[in-house]
């Protein structure tokens, strides 16, 4: 088993249950003590800002602000700084514990060792 686990979630409100799941998969290995880099590209970039998770709804799905607390008090939370630039996100505008870092560092981190990716 991989003691390292990289998520990337290219859905979001346009394609829920996607979202749901990478959202859902991270929780549970963060609540499994394996550690956990989330990251949020494409759609599911909105869910850095304050709020925006409070406003995505999936039946029979835990409750997205649930899940994504859960990642951010134990895990880390990447928003992609091209899918940032191009919705105009700053770091000043994002959940706290949200850090905007680009492709070298999510290469960096999915090919390290002991480290799982999954992409959704």
């Amino acid at each position: 088993m991989a003691k390292k686990l990289v998520i990337k979630v290219t859905a979001g409100a346009d394609a829920p249950e996607r979202c749901s799941q990478a959202f859902t998969v991270a929780a549970v290995a963060v609540a499994s003590g394996v550690e956990v880099s989330l990251w949020l590209t494409g759609e599911s970039s909105w869910f850095a800002l304050p709020g925006r998770a409070a406003e995505f709804e999936l039946p029979h799905a835990a409750p997205l602000p649930d899940l994504l607390e859960s990642v951010l008090a134990a895990g880390r939370v990447t928003l992609c700084t091209q899918c940032a630039a191009r919705r105009e996100i700053t770091e000043k505008d994002v959940v706290e514990g949200v850090r905007i870092a680009g492709a070298q560092v999510f290469v960096q981190e999915a090919l390290a060792e002991d480290t799982q990716a999954l992409v959704y």
